[in-house]
């Protein structure tokens, strides 16, 4: 059978499996005992892998097995795959025992550890995990998560979506500029300052002021290039105070955005095949929203 064909066929894992198992045990007889199969079906896998790349893969006497160059470099990519599929294999199998939430900047903001807290006391069936994915969706467009908490402008018709909360708008200061010093700063003195603005997952659009009195603005695609900025540089940020809660760092300091609307934090979840305890997951980041809306900001 020639390598066309064989690609046809495409590549299994059994053969990658044999691969592994033979350099980690030194022998085609060890091999299979591991791998429960016979020496020679240890021994057909190999060579329908080396016949599939069409390379020589191992040094083979009698006493020693040893890969060529060839097969060393197969071999690491042959352990990736296989830890991969693997993975697979896990989260698959154990569907909705896990509840993945995404998010962009930061997840719930000061609720995220009750949020977990109270998910672990109440529902020990399903565990929670949260991700953070530098994208729109928080990583729902991905698929890194069931469920997404999304804070920036974005189109929510294409997923289904509630509404849990409200947050205020908070400026972040390097903690050496003269602002840092205030108790907090109006929306329309911004302009006299240059903005910093992540272009990918922030939150801040120039549609906060009228057009003939917006700042300057420079941009990043990252909240640690947003810090950095700020820390390092003459630039403010305007940001929801969940960022606050979740990113105290050396040489940044926050202080309340006086009259500017508050940021909408939004649950977003596919239409098709919800996760079974998104209506859970919803609830109770709702009632954490609820009861926490009339407390103090944090200043730091």
């Amino acid at each position: 059978m020639d390598r066309q064909q064989w690609s046809a066929a495409g590549l299994e894992l059994k053969h990658l499996r044999c691969l592994v198992a033979i350099i980690d045990t030194g022998s085609f007889t060890d091999a299979g005992l591991e791998l429960g199969i016979s020496q020679a079906a240890v021994s057909r896998n190999l060579n329908a892998l080396e016949r599939f790349l069409g390379v020589r893969l191992l040094h083979r006497t009698s006493r020693t097995i040893e890969p060529t160059s060839a097969g060393v470099r197969a071999l690491a990519r042959a352990r990736i795959l296989l830890v991969g599929a693997d993975d697979l294999v896990a989260e698959a199998t154990a569907g909705h025992a896990l509840l993945h939430i995404g998010h962009a900047w930061s997840a719930f903001g000061r609720h995220t550890t009750e949020f977990q807290r109270r998910w672990h006391q109440s529902h020990r069936e399903t565990e929670l995990r949260l991700v953070r994915h530098n994208s729109p969706t928080g990583g729902l467009a991905e698929g890194m998560c069931d469920l997404a908490v999304v804070r920036a402008p974005l189109d929510l018709k294409p997923w289904s979506h509630a509404l849990v909360g409200h947050e205020p708008r908070v400026v972040a200061l390097a903690s050496d500029d003269p602002w840092a010093r205030r108790r907090s700063i109006r929306l329309d003195e911004i302009p006299a300052r240059t903005l910093v603005i992540d272009r990918r997952t922030g939150t801040t659009t120039l549609n906060l002021w009228p057009e003939n009195e917006r700042p300057a603005v420079t941009y990043t695609h990252d909240i640690d290039d947003w810090l950095a900025a700020i820390a390092t540089s003459h630039c403010v940020g305007l940001t929801p105070q969940a960022t606050a809660a979740q990113y105290r760092r050396d040489g940044i300091v926050y202080r309340p955005l006086r009259n500017a609307t508050p940021v909408p934090v939004h649950l977003i979840w596919r239409r098709q095949d919800p996760h079974p305890a998104t209506h859970a997951a919803l609830a109770l980041a709702i009632d954490l929203y609820h009861e926490n809306r009339k407390a103090p900001s944090p200043r730091t």
